[in-house]
């Protein structure tokens, strides 16, 4: 069944799947697609008037869908727009609107020779997703250059414009996800990048893939970086099973001092680490590899369970090998989870957003 709101078409039980890189999940009660930041007020008042829970769906690419699906409004996120102008000191300013896929404003950037997001190509989603969880990846990440989020605010039905410092950026985290998760749709981002900048080589990663005097450029860079992520299943590939799946599972956790010893200690080896903070910030973090603390806990890649499974080619990926469930997915995120808590006392996060679930799964 389908009806009209205010001239967008309200679609009922309308499948969730096919929005996800999952490719899981049961159907929305209602299905409504914006193409306008008044087609969002309208699907608000709607969503109020009617006590119906409103969720934000976008690229789908960090979301897992219950088995039983969503018993409320999915307001699919279709903005479209890229404008491109100068800005001051020799930066250049990139105003996406929500609904663009994230790769192509990498590769717009890219192809005017505007630095700063070269490193994050080759992740899936939108624009709009990405200052929400601060995505990041090989040494960067959109906190750095995100200016401005327009967004549209539901406890007071207004849009307002947030700077940088309002959006309470963090590794993997911001107010989007944290203090005000459900609060803010986000309707345009606003990114200064460097005109003419140098790539970002700083994870050890990407820096083994160019000869130790190479200069390369912002190409190079971003098509190294898409490479990589697909000898680890993480760049999407039609009809590639390690890709169906939500990126990383998990986040790399941040530890104490004292910790990291610890898990050194249980481990027999020091752990692959990375600063997590600023030299000048006490006391010192240290972050560490998810997929090592997997690994040390007895999963390895390809591990299966049902029709869930771990990537054949990244440990931190869990994949739907063919016809999984959302359950599934949980089940065996869950044995990991527990299993590198029991060893080495660290609570693996999970990244992937839950919709339709009626409590936490880990």
């Amino acid at each position: 069944m389908q009806c009209s709101l205010k001239g967008m078409l309200l679609k009922e039980n309308k499948p969730l799947a096919p929005y996800t890189t999952f490719g899981i999940g049961g159907p929305a009660r209602w299905f409504v697609e914006a193409t306008s930041e008044e087609d969002i007020v309208d699907s608000a008042s709607w969503a109020g008037d009617n006590h119906v829970p409103l969720f934000v769906l976008g690229g789908g690419s960090n979301l897992l869908v219950s088995d039983e699906g969503f018993h409320g409004l999915a307001l699919h996120i279709a903005l479209r727009g890229i404008e491109r102008a100068p800005a001051d000191s020799g930066q250049t300013l990139y105003r996406c609107a929500a609904g663009e896929l994230w790769d192509d404003v990498v590769s717009l950037a890219v192809a005017n020779n505007d630095a700063g997001i070269e490193c994050l190509a080759g992740i899936p989603g939108t624009a709009g997703g990405t200052p929400v969880q601060n995505v990041g990846a090989y040494g960067q990440e959109v906190a750095s250059t995100i200016n401005r989020v327009r967004a549209f605010d539901l406890h007071t039905q207004t849009y307002i414009e947030l700077d940088n410092a309002d959006c309470g950026f963090a590794y993997r985290h911001s107010r989007f996800n944290t203090v005000d998760r459900g609060r803010f749709i986000v309707t345009r981002v606003d990114y200064y990048l460097r005109h003419g900048g140098a790539p970002t080589l700083h994870y050890a990663d990407l820096q083994r893939t160019f000869p130790a005097d190479a200069q390369p450029t912002l190409a190079e860079v971003a098509e190294k970086v898409r490479r990589i992520r697909q000898s680890k299943g993480m760049l999407l590939v039609e009809g590639d099973p390690d890709c169906r799946s939500a990126g990383s599972f998990f986040k790399n956790p941040i530890v104490s001092l004292a910790q990291f010893a610890h898990i050194g200690g249980v481990a027999g080896k020091e752990p692959p680490h990375f600063p997590a903070n600023m030299v000048s910030e006490l006391p010192l973090r240290i972050k560490i590899p998810a997929a090592w603390l997997i690994e040390q806990a007895g999963f390895a890649k390809g591990f299966t369970r049902g029709n869930a499974a771990i990537s054949s080619r990244h440990t931190l990926a869990l994949i739907n090998r063919s016809g999984a469930t959302a359950r599934e997915i949980l089940d065996l995120s869950g044995a990991i989870a527990s299993a590198v808590n029991s060893r080495f006392g660290v609570q693996l996060e999970m990244e992937p957003v839950l919709l339709g679930f009626n409590e936490a799964p880990l």
